[in-house]
């Protein structure tokens, strides 16, 4: 399923999630100029479970951060920043431009160190904006529930079709399904047999998000019928 567009439109311009988008964008275009260099790079500076419980100060926790804008390919970031296009101007439009920022990295942090503690002898670094970015899909999950996401399903070879899903449905099942995965690595005991995805970064995210959410959403504004309404 390849979400295309919600039906919430914004009332104010989603100017941290436009940054946020624009930041992983140029960082990846780095990523690709840096060519054989690339990988000892994203060794340095991307998140590495073991190095993580070694590590003290800032060596331990700037890679919590610097992880979350590194992506491992153009699909990998091309999936990340569509959803975050979708959902994430909705969710910055209830808490607020700072009060989103914050959300954001907090429920990245959160991601990261679910992954960390479930993977802690794992060598292999870890990047991406999905552990920030599933505690946007659950903050949209609570304040839109009746929301409604038009999505792509492909039928056949040769054949989609557009579907509009609610949003607690198509969220719901996101979520169940990289719980299911996680659970599945988890019983392989590796992260290479569930195809280097970091499942447990993306529920650990979700989950911050769902508690998160309580303290960082702003009640919806109050609107009349006209101005001298209900007086």
């Amino acid at each position: 399923m390849i979400p295309l567009f919600d039906d919430i439109p914004s009332r104010r311009i989603p100017w941290v999630n436009y940054t946020l988008i624009l930041l992983n964008v140029l960082v990846f275009v780095w990523e690709v100029s840096l060519g054989p260099a690339l990988e000892p790079t994203i060794r340095q500076i991307g998140l590495v479970p073991v190095r993580f419980w070694h590590e003290t100060g800032m060596a331990r926790w700037l890679p919590v951060f610097t992880s979350m804008f590194l992506h491992g390919g153009t699909f990998h970031l091309f999936s990340n920043m569509l959803a975050l296009w979708i959902f994430g101007d909705n969710v910055e439009d209830r808490m607020g431009h700072l009060r989103y920022l914050i959300f954001y990295l907090l429920c990245g942090v959160a991601a990261a160190l679910a992954h960390v503690y479930l993977n802690p002898t794992s060598p292999i670094p870890t990047v991406g904006a999905s552990g920030a970015i599933s505690g946007v899909l659950a903050a949209y999950f609570v304040m839109f529930p009746t929301a409604s996401v038009y999505t792509l399903i492909p039928l056949f070879f040769f054949w989609v079709e557009v579907v509009r899903i609610p949003a607690v449905v198509y969220l719901g099942i996101w979520f169940f399904s990289q719980l299911f995965n996680g659970l599945f690595a988890l019983s392989v005991n590796t992260l290479q047999a569930s195809g280097g995805v970091a499942w447990w970064a993306h529920v650990g995210g979700f989950v911050a998000g769902l508690v998160l959410v309580w303290f960082f959403r702003r009640p919806p504004e109050r609107r009349y019928a006209d101005e001298y309404w209900p007086w």
